[in-house]
């Protein structure tokens, strides 16, 4: 998490959950780690409470009397004035059915009973981050487009402002051949800050034929796109990517016809496109391991069924988990928990080599493992990597129900096929899910493999460690 997340005041959390026990841990928890804490024991109260004074943050439980938690999201993502508050789920319940269904009435994570204190004070942190980083984005977009709408109603100060914008300004005049066709454009102004985008000193671009030549280097297709706002009228915006001495920066123009050439106004957008890939960084990684998160797993098994459908090439899925984890937790705590569960994600990530493949925290000490274009023989190859890995930690975990195991080892069960428009992601989800299931009744630190074919589960095979 950056060290730049400092809030100017303490954020406001409201926990809604019917059980004492849970409000008190909860709100132990979190003022303990400086945030201001309001609790509610009924959905009805706390939505009474939301609509007086909305918090910053909501923990949800599901299961409640008179409106479970999926029903009260619902009416808080429904209120305009609401819907923007981050919504993360509270449950014992940790079956797959309804993980999806508190993404699909609008929650953006989930915890799990019995609560660990870092893993709930992470997915806050990371949560209110990007809900900061978006007030501050559109903060941002507001004020530009203010700043705009006064500079485009008043052309006539174009000269006396020139030189004081932050932007870089320019206004060009159509040079036509002899068929009245547009084949450049003159530089009749320009401020310094334009001038220096473009590389150049200001004098030498006045009066200057020089367009053409420029957008050579940027991109060609824009010289046609500067003709038709002369000819059409047309206003044209769009964001462009620079490269300048090894320098990457990120601008937006706004190109608006001034008799026959235009004007264009130029900003360096560059910080916000950087909090921008941040943003969009973190809401995909889990906040503790930095693999993908559950949301971004789903979204990219969507995608890439849809690719596999079109290709016609095999998926595979891995699902795993790390063995007697719970006990290992009640040994050894649960910071020590989070410390073996950062190790063995990247564990993992080492052993899936492939920028194509995608390593995802499922949920709890459980991993997801999605590979494209990998039939069942490879996918086995990289379970069996995955397992060495792991193995190879040697992270200590005397377990009195394995005695023969010493260390933190894995189960993991393996799926493939070829995705059709007739099935599903979840049937390959489900056939791994069984797989998974499987080897940790087969004995568990092993490899379960099965295939899925039109949603028949074929012959399984076991790879013991």
């Amino acid at each position: 998490m950056s060290d730049r997340y400092k809030p100017e005041q303490l954020e406001d959390i409201l926990i809604i959950d019917d059980q004492a026990a849970n409000l008190r841990i909860l709100s132990e928890i979190l003022t303990q780690n400086g945030y201001k804490v309001r609790k509610a024991i009924n959905p009805l109260s706390a939505l009474k409470a939301i609509q007086s004074t909305p918090p910053d943050l909501i923990l949800l439980d599901i299961k409640m009397p008179e409106m479970d938690g999926y029903q009260l999201c619902e009416q808080i993502k429904s209120d305009p004035e609401l819907s923007e508050i981050p919504v993360i789920f509270i449950s014992a319940l940790d079956e797959v059915f309804n993980k999806v269904r508190a993404f699909e009435v609008g929650g953006v994570d989930y915890i799990t009973k019995p609560f660990q204190d870092g893993e709930v004070i992470a997915r806050i942190k990371n949560q209110l981050l990007i809900q900061s980083q978006k007030k501050q984005l559109r903060t941002e977009i507001e004020k530009r487009k203010e700043t705009e709408e006064i500079l485009y109603q008043s052309r006539a100060l174009i000269k006396s402002v020139l030189n004081s914008s932050l932007d870089g300004i320019a206004a060009l005049q159509a040079i036509r051949n002899s068929l009245g066709e547009i084949v450049d454009f003159r530089c009749l102004l320009v401020n310094p800050v334009m001038a220096k985008i473009i590389g150049q000193k200001t004098e030498n671009l006045i009066g200057k034929i020089m367009l053409k030549k420029f957008l050579s280097n940027l991109d060609p297709k824009l010289m046609n796109a500067f003709i038709e706002v002369v000819n059409t009228g047309n206003t044209l915006e769009k964001e462009f990517y620079y490269q300048k001495d090894n320098v990457e920066r990120w601008y937006h123009f706004i190109a608006l016809k001034l008799g026959d050439g235009f004007s264009i106004t130029v900003r360096d957008i560059t910080e916000r496109k950087l909090m921008e890939l941040k943003l969009h960084q973190l809401a995909r990684l889990d906040g503790l391991t930095g693999v993908a998160n559950r949301r971004y797993f789903e979204e990219t098994l969507a995608k890439e069924w849809k690719r596999g459908i079109r290709d016609k090439q095999p998926l595979s899925l891995i699902l795993c988990d790390i063995d007697y984890f719970k006990i290992y937790n009640d040994t050894y705590g649960h910071l020590k928990g989070d410390e073996c569960l950062i190790r063995v994600a990247k564990a993992i990530n080492r052993a899936v080599k492939r920028s194509t493949d995608l390593v995802a925290r499922y949920g709890g000490e459980e991993f997801g493992i999605i590979l494209t274009n990998t039939e069942r023989q490879g996918a086995i190859a990289i379970a069996q990597s995955i397992q060495k890995a792991v193995n190879q930690l040697k992270i200590p975990h005397p377990n009195p129900r394995e005695k023969n195991h010493h260390y933190i080892a894995m189960s993991l069960g393996v799926a493939s096929l070829i995705p059709q428009k007739k099935l599903s992601p979840k049937i390959l989800v489900a056939s791994a899910d069984k797989a998974l299931y499987e080897a940790k009744k087969q004995g568990r630190n092993c490899i379960n493999v099965s295939s899925c074919l039109l949603g028949n589960q074929s012959q399984e095979i076991q790879f013991l460690a």
